[in-house]
């Protein structure tokens, strides 16, 4: 029994893996002094104190860090040319399933072009079967002409992979900058050659399918860092 006299206790972690098991064992020692603790502070050299080990043991169950099968719709909007992308995931090993863009050309009217891209959405949404959309979000600009602009072609995007039922999100364009090359203000020919170095492609894609493949990375990655209880991206 100790007496009344103050005491020192050292927490010690020691950690373990037992072989051929996916858990992590955590042991926790309290080191009990057996003297006062004037005389362990005291600087005169003497031996260390007797000590004791009173273990606690703690065991943290095993987390899987492989990503589940998933396909997504990744989205580059744009009213003329609509980068689309569609990438499957199968344990953290991304496979582009197709890319390209949208193309509706300047004689178009805008309203035919919200047409056209919701169509072959929808389409690309029947023919592949993905599991959910990626876009990137609402981005700057100067013009409200443009943004009003974009805005439609957006929706016209969302509309297609919601009435589906594709659970849709998005990402900010510095994000998918930061995922795909490391850096949040890389240019598009170094977005569009990190894509293809990451998924292994022959040619280098042309700029709005290059933005497309590389908002379905960083849809993956989010996606990953979410199963291991990380902030991922948000659903709107």
């Amino acid at each position: 029994m100790l007496n009344a006299k103050p005491y020192l206790a050292f927490p010690i972690l020691r950690f373990s893996l037992p072989k051929g098991e996916g858990r992590v064992r955590v042991s926790l020692y309290l080191r009990i002094a057996q003297k006062p603790l004037t005389s362990i502070l005291s600087p005169s050299r003497e031996r260390r104190p007797n000590t004791q080990d009173i273990p606690f043991e703690v065991e943290r169950a095993p987390v899987d860090f492989k990503i589940v099968t998933m396909r997504v719709l990744a989205i580059d909007a744009s009213l003329r040319n609509t980068g689309v992308a569609i990438v499957d995931a199968n344990n953290d090993k991304p496979c582009p399933i197709y890319f390209g863009t949208i193309h509706n050309t300047s004689s178009m009217r805008s309203s035919s072009c919200l047409v056209a891209i919701r169509d072959r959405l929808v389409e690309l949404i029947r023919t592949h079967e993905p599991d959910c959309c990626a876009l990137e979000s609402v981005i700057y600009v100067q013009s409200y002409k443009t943004a009003i602009i974009l805005g439609a072609a957006r929706g016209a995007a969302i509309l297609a992979a919601a009435e589906n039922g594709l659970p849709v999100f998005e990402y900010s364009p510095k994000r998918i900058k930061q995922s795909t090359v490391g850096r949040g203000a890389a240019g598009k020919n170094q977005v569009a050659f990190m894509v293809r170095a990451l998924l292994g492609l022959t040619e280098t894609p042309n700029a709005d399918a290059a933005d497309a493949l590389a908002i379905a990375l960083t849809h993956l990655r989010m996606q990953e860092t979410a199963a291991h209880g990380l902030p991922g991206g948000m659903q709107i």
